[in-house]
């Protein structure tokens, strides 16, 4: 048993290794605890970067009405940060005539990727509760999902009929999750990947579908995370999974490639399903 007292199935390596001393418990409370992966993206906020955007929004057959491919690059000067657009490409109604998105999924993007005029004084702190950034209740959606992505395993306030089910690591949760530790190799490194998938019984009443993570064996370093979430509610439900990939920049932990497919309904508007490519040069 572990840190939350339900049983994790490991492979003979990682069997192997807690025998010779490998604290398995203490991995599963870094793992529970863990804060790098969401500090990763709030310092992308404070460092120069040049970006490889490509957004997509399919019609219901699932072809391409609408789309932005650019390139950008991100300024850090002094305490703030703004953002010169390099290329741009677009198709369809992506903009409306103010040039404001017409699309959820280009919002969300974004509101993580772009930035407006000169944004300064952030930091890549993550303790305590973040504020609900915006007004109106697409704008506490946009964070909360926020919160879902980049902060998994943790409890989002204000999300509404959720209570804790985001929590995977509470044992009234964990108990509907199977869990899964091994050794692996990505991309030439030792890793241990650590894997929740929801029992077959309770795949209805989950939000993560999927939480896979790659963790760095010499210290921990999170290198990649696979995720998969859904959620229904009478106001608004979505579907969406997640590839990102991290590399250590300088010291820093920073994500340098990330894949999103999303599907969105928001009551009185139209479903939208988009995606999104990002690809970060530093």
């Amino acid at each position: 048993t572990t840190a939350f007292s339900l049983p994790i199935e490991m492979d003979e390596f990682v069997l192997q290794a807690s025998k010779e001393g490998f604290d398995v418990n203490a991995f599963i409370q870094r793992v529970k605890e863990d804060t790098t992966f969401y500090k990763a993206f709030k310092t992308l906020h404070l460092v120069n970067y040049t970006a490889e955007n490509d957004i997509r929004i399919y019609d219901k057959k699932g072809s391409i009405k609408a789309s932005l491919n650019s390139k950008t690059r991100q300024h850090r000067t002094l305490k703030c940060r703004s953002m010169e657009t390099l290329e741009e490409r677009t198709i369809g109604d992506f903009y409306n005539r103010k040039k404001e998105y017409n699309y959820y999924t280009a919002e969300l993007y974004a509101s993580i990727f772009f930035t407006q005029g000169q944004v300064c004084n952030e930091n890549n702190i993550v303790s305590g509760q973040e504020n609900k950034k915006g007004k109106g209740q697409l704008e506490k959606h946009k964070w909360q999902l926020k919160q879902l992505v980049f902060n998994p395993g943790s409890k989002v306030a204000g999300v509404p009929f959720a209570s804790n089910k985001v929590a995977i690591f509470e044992p009234d949760i964990a108990r509907m999750y199977d869990f899964k530790l091994m050794l692996v190799e990505y991309e030439g490194e030792d890793c241990l990947l650590f894997t929740a998938k929801p029992k077959p019984d309770f795949k209805n009443e989950v939000i993560y579908n999927e939480l896979s993570t790659w963790f760095k064996q010499s210290d921990y370093s999170i290198v990649a995370r696979d995720y998969a979430l859904s959620y229904q509610t009478l106001l608004y439900d979505f579907d969406v999974v997640m590839k990102v990939r991290l590399k250590n920049v300088n010291g820093q932990l920073l994500p340098y490639k990330i894949n999103y497919k999303g599907n969105w309904h928001v009551a009185f508007q139209e479903r939208e399903k988009g995606s999104f490519n990002t690809i970060i040069q530093y």
